[in-house]
């Protein structure tokens, strides 16, 4: 019995497909990434300078942030979405957040815009930034975890002088 179960095995898994490496001939050269160029790699020149970690508990905060988009066509006023890593990652866990460069004296102005999977900018202009929300959902009365995409629209008021807002509102959309 069991050299007819092994052979029934061997026969199932013979009929597998081994040639996935083939289908990447199935996409279109255009969408295939480019190979990377190889680069000799360097040589020293002097002698290495050993560092020591930075103590700064800002920088803390710094090396948080796993995503970076800086907004355009916003005038003088710098902005930027950003978020930052924390709470449960199976549960969202990207405190997304939006700032504007007040000065060098003041530095960033940040709203928090929410925890969520993953944004995606859909456009932007003069005080406006329509984006695309990824989230996880979770049923109370069963426990079970979901997904759901919503829209925003987050504006703020374009100031004269092109200083940083003091407010700045999150509309659901469609």
């Amino acid at each position: 019995m069991k050299p007819l179960l092994f052979l029934s095995a061997l026969i199932g898994l013979a009929a597998c497909d081994t040639g996935v490496e083939s289908r990447k001939e199935a996409v279109p050269p255009a969408e295939q990434a480019a190979p990377l160029a190889a680069v000799a790699p360097l040589a020293a020149s002097g002698p290495a300078a050993t560092l020591q970690p930075e103590n700064d508990a800002a920088l803390q905060q710094a090396a948080a942030v796993v995503r970076l988009d800086q907004l355009s066509g916003q005038g003088p006023l710098a902005a930027k979405l950003f978020g930052t890593a924390g709470g449960d990652p199976a549960m969202n866990g990207l405190y997304t957040h939006i700032a504007f460069f007040q000065g060098p004296a003041d530095g960033w102005r940040v709203f928090r815009l929410g925890d969520v999977l993953d944004y995606r900018i859909l456009s932007q202009r003069a005080g406006r930034v329509d984006l695309e929300l990824e989230e996880s959902t979770m049923d109370e009365a069963t426990g079970r975890i979901g997904s759901r995409t919503r829209r925003v629209i987050v504006g703020w008021p374009i100031a004269a002088d092109g200083s940083a807002p003091s407010e700045v509102t999150l509309t659901p959309a469609q």
